[in-house]
């Protein structure tokens, strides 16, 4: 059982995983130099912790202790409990449904293992913003997707606001990043995909039209501002677009995934 451990100075320096969560530069070199990410609120950090990642240790306010206590029952990671102002001193914001845990990193699986069994994959270039990202994940968990796979710049799904949005999706959806970014798509091709970009190209057709009859599909999205490269576009197996009010041209992507992973799914 994790040890209940009241502290009272928010410049405890066992608090340091949870200092400065506002500064997204310093937060990723910390969480990539110490191999660890953080969840925030209780819904999430038990997700997390029921996928078998291991607690490094847990910030929360006294009254969130008796509803996370089975969770707590499965470790001996240290427990930090604190009033809830203090909390937010050491954080730098007010932390929703007052919970935290560090938790350690594990290796990211290899992308054949990721694809095992899958039909439905979402693949991500160049997404930028945690928030999209993490509600990428959300609505391709909830629409029944199989896998995630990411380019290379694409923002990290374990960052703390990325999990929050996503409540925990990436934790059960297989995901990785692909090494390969240029052959990228040609490779899922060759894996037996009908790999799908959504895109503004003339050559687009309606996004019900081009997974109609496909087994095994991806969708294949890109980055907030310019969309996808030319490099992905053109090496799509198809190129496909939501059909729209004439005078609106897209959706932020985070609604177009839901969308279009809407009307994947009832291929």
């Amino acid at each position: 059982m994790a040890d209940l451990l009241p502290v009272d100075d928010p410049g405890d320096a066992r608090l340091a995983d949870y200092r400065d969560l506002r500064d997204v530069q310093l937060r990723k070199s910390l969480e990539v130099e110490n191999g660890l990410f953080l969840a925030e609120g209780a819904k999430v950090v038990r997700r997390a912790v029921e996928a078998g990642f291991t607690p490094r240790s847990f910030l929360m306010a006294p009254r969130w202790v008796e509803d996370l206590s089975d969770v707590l029952d499965t470790t001996d990671a240290p427990c930090f409990v604190m009033d809830e102002k203090q909390v937010e001193r050491v954080t730098g914001f007010h932390v929703h449904r007052g919970a935290l845990a560090s938790l350690r990193r594990t290796p990211l699986p290899s992308v054949p293992d990721v694809l095992k069994g899958a039909r439905s994959v979402l693949v991500l270039e160049d997404l930028v913003d945690h928030t999209n990202v993490g509600a990428v994940f959300r609505s391709g968990a909830a629409l029944g997707f199989d896998a995630v796979l990411l380019a290379p710049r694409c923002a990290d799904p374990l960052y703390r606001r990325a999990i929050k949005v996503g409540m925990g999706a990436v934790f059960s959806t297989p995901w990785t990043r692909l090494d390969d970014w240029h052959g990228a798509l040609p490779m899922l091709s060759g894996l037996g995909f009908t790999t799908i970009a959504l895109t503004l190209a003339d050559d687009a057709t309606p996004l019900e039209q081009a997974v109609a009859g496909q087994d095994k599909v991806v969708l294949v999205l890109g980055s907030e501002g310019h969309g996808l490269s030319p490099r992905w576009e053109k090496s799509a197996d198809r190129r496909a677009i939501i059909p729209m009010r004439e005078g609106i041209d897209s959706l932020n992507v985070a609604a177009a995934s839901a969308v279009a992973s809407y009307i994947t799914m009832r291929r």
